[in-house]
């Protein structure tokens, strides 16, 4: 009869392998996704130690943070070995990185380039399963005065009220916008209905003297901008 060989725990490992101790002598970046994830949940089951287990888990997720940041406490909780407390900690971690990503974009002290906005709405709206709309308003320094959420639809599209967008750019008396809308799809290449609303919103906007200088789709990882493709 063959033996089964029993998986090692952390404990059991050579110090320098143990994901705490390797964050304490090399650092945080020499730490891989799974072994971050493993210091979280503290331990695994009785076949995997911590660090296999966030193999497994990372691997559901295709190997990607921004897919697992939309797991619910629930859906972790499938996976043998991590409880309630285990699934909430690696939630909050989650959640926690992506408030930090979005505080260091609200420090940017001007938008000077697409990629500037992008830094801001990611974080607001890259990885949500379903659309959503907003406005940076502008002052002449092309400094953010406010974000402004829109409208929130569903898998494949959202309304948007051009009034709205007019009554808040006259209260801040913003001199410039920038929009953007989320695709869950993953898709970038902007719909019929995108380029009907950005130039809906731009004329509208030219009234009060209020320019709009880009609209962007957001997916997780890049983005469309419509003024970098020349169609705004």
């Amino acid at each position: 009869m063959k033996k089964e060989v029993k998986s090692l725990t952390i404990k059991e490992w050579n110090e320098e392998d143990r994901p705490r101790e390797k964050l304490i002598l090399k650092g945080t970046n020499s730490l891989s996704d799974a072994e971050l994830i493993a210091i979280l949940i503290g331990s695994g089951n009785r076949k995997e130690s911590a660090v296999e287990l966030s193999k497994k888990i990372l691997a559901h997720f295709n190997n990607n943070l921004n897919q697992l940041a939309k797991a619910s406490v629930t859906d972790l909780k499938t996976f043998n070995g991590i409880g309630e407390a285990k699934a909430i900690s690696i939630v909050t971690a989650l959640e926690v990185g992506k408030r930090r990503r979005l505080e260091k974009a609200l420090e940017i002290p001007k938008i000077s380039c697409s990629k500037d906005a992008f830094e801001i709405f990611l974080p607001l709206i890259g990885d949500i399963p379903h659309e959503e709309f907003w406005v940076l308003h502008l002052n002449n320094s092309n400094k953010v005065i406010e974000k402004q959420m829109i409208s929130k639809g569903g898998l494949t599209g959202t309304l948007v009220d051009v009034r709205i967008i007019l009554k808040k750019g006259l209260e801040l008396l913003s001199t410039a916008l920038i929009l953007g809308h989320n695709h869950p799809s993953e898709k970038l290449d902007p719909s019929q209905a995108d380029k009907q609303i950005t130039q809906k919103i731009k004329n509208a906007c030219s009234t009060l003297d209020i320019k709009v200088l880009d609209h962007l789709i957001i997916t997780q990882k890049a983005y469309f901008s419509f003024a970098d493709e020349g169609i705004l």
